[in-house]
């Protein structure tokens, strides 16, 4: 059974940082590619950053490029992470991980497309707010 753990979400004021894990467990990331998804109130869905999982290529969306790095753990390898820097207001949103198989493109393994995932985890809650 796959499952998909996020956490590290809060409350932070505009200009701050946050980390989010992602755990996985139930499949090997070797041969997956790890999306990190948002979603506002009142919004769709977007997607944030992505990783291979096999070669660490990754993607990011303009919005974030700059200020979010997505990670693997070397040690352990079942985690991803979003590190998040000069957060704005506009960032808000659940945060949602979420597990694929890669689509090779010109860009790399991974992309931003939510139906291109099969698992996802629940969702951890990032508010930016002075």
């Amino acid at each position: 059974q796959v499952q998909l753990v996020e956490s590290g979400g809060g409350l932070v004021q505009p200009g701050g940082s946050l980390r989010l894990p992602c755990v996985v467990s139930g499949l090997t990331l070797d041969y997956y590619v790890i999306g990190w998804f948002r979603q506002a109130p009142g919004k769709e869905r977007e997607g944030v950053s992505c990783i291979s999982g096999k070669d660490r290529s990754t993607i990011y969306d303009d919005s974030v490029k700059g200020r979010f790095t997505i990670s693997r753990d070397n040690a352990k390898k079942d985690t991803v992470y979003l590190q998040m820097n000069s957060l704005k207001p506009e960032d808000t949103g659940v945060y949602h991980c979420a597990v694929g198989t890669p689509v090779p493109t010109s860009q790399g393994m991974c992309v931003l497309a939510g139906r291109r995932y099969d698992y996802w985890g629940q969702g951890t809650q990032v508010t930016v707010s002075s």
